[in-house]
Parts: structure tokens; C-alpha cells; sequence
């Protein structure tokens, strides 16, 4: 049997349902290096702005949690406030792509599965002082020690994506 080549693929993939809760609406194919080139200068500066905001820092995050300081709260409270903002702004003026396509929100229907790992997260995160976003520029900043969240991160990934169809969605 010969590996499918990459238009096949793409035409394998096409066929496909739909598995993803929260589908990409992107028609644009972006391909190579220099596509993903703004993905990683965004990331690079979003770690930077994080380390300079003590955001990383597991101090101000056991702070948070302990109810012993405002700053991670101000944090959080203003980019919600950022978010329906910029949600709001995209909506009023239909905003496009970077590829000229329509910004595109989908309804979204409660689930309890949604509470539970919100909490399993906050839990987490209260524990290991990082949550996803962070741990990169954690690890980047020299806290080597935050690999081992990362590693149980991935873990825990995996096993949800053994253990997703028996799971309340």
C-alpha cells in the first residue's frame, strides 16, 4: 500500500464529518514555513507581555487562588472585558480574515461536561501554578521543573481523546 500523497489527503480529510465541536469555518489553505511565521512572532510577544505582566509567575497565580492579591483577577477581568469588546467590534462592523473571510460565531449549547473540566482545570491549575497558555513561556523563562506540567498536560490530553465518546458532551 502507498502513503496517500498530500492532495489526497486534503481530499480524505474533505470527506470527513465534522467531528469538531467548534468547527473552522477558514477556506484559505495556508502552507509552509512563512504561513505560520505570524503564529509564532504573535506567540514569541504574547510570552513576553506574560513574563513582563508576572502573569507566569507561580507567586502571583498561588496569590490568585489564596484570595491574597487583585492583580491576576484585574488581569483575567480585563481581558474578559477585551474579549466581548473585540467580539462585539467584529460583529458591528464584520470584520473579515487576515484571508478576507467572514468571522463566523456558533451557537453554543450548555454542558455539564464543561463544568467538570473547568473545575478538574481550576484544580490544576491552583496545584501546579500554570495553566496551558503560560507554561511555554515558564519553561522559556528557565523554570525547566514546569516541563513536567507540560508533559502531564499532553498526558491528560491524550487520555480525554481515549476516553471522549464515553465522556458527557
Amino acid at each position: 500500500m502507498t502513503p496517500a500523497t498530500r492532495d489526497e489527503f486534503i481530499d480524505i480529510a474533505e470527506r470527513q464529518p465534522e467531528a469538531c465541536d467548534a468547527p473552522n469555518d477558514l477556506k484559505a489553505r495556508e502552507t509552509g514555513i512563512a504561513a505560520n511565521l505570524k503564529y509564532f512572532v504573535m506567540g514569541t510577544l504574547f510570552g513576553i507581555v506574560f513574563v513582563k505582566a508576572e502573569v507566569v509567575s507561580w507567586y502571583r497565580i498561588q496569590e490568585m487562588f489564596r484570595l491574597h492579591s487583585f492583580h491576576m483577577y484585574g488581569v483575567i477581568g480585563t481581558a474578559v472585558v477585551t474579549g466581548m469588546l473585540s467580539v462585539w467590534l467584529i460583529k458591528r462592523f464584520r470584520v473579515k480574515t487576515m484571508q478576507g473571510e467572514p468571522v463566523v460565531f456558533h451557537k453554543k449549547k450548555f454542558h455539564w461536561g464543561n463544568v467538570i473540566g473547568g473545575l478538574l482545570f481550576g484544580l490544576g491549575w491552583a496545584i501546579t501554578g500554570a495553566c496551558p497558555g503560560p507554561l511555554f513561556a515558564q519553561i522559556g523563562s528557565g523554570f525547566v521543573v514546569v516541563s513536567v506540567t507540560l508533559l502531564s498536560a499532553i498526558a491528560g490530553t491524550w487520555v480525554y481523546g481515549l476516553l471522549r465518546e464515553r465522556l458527557p458532551h
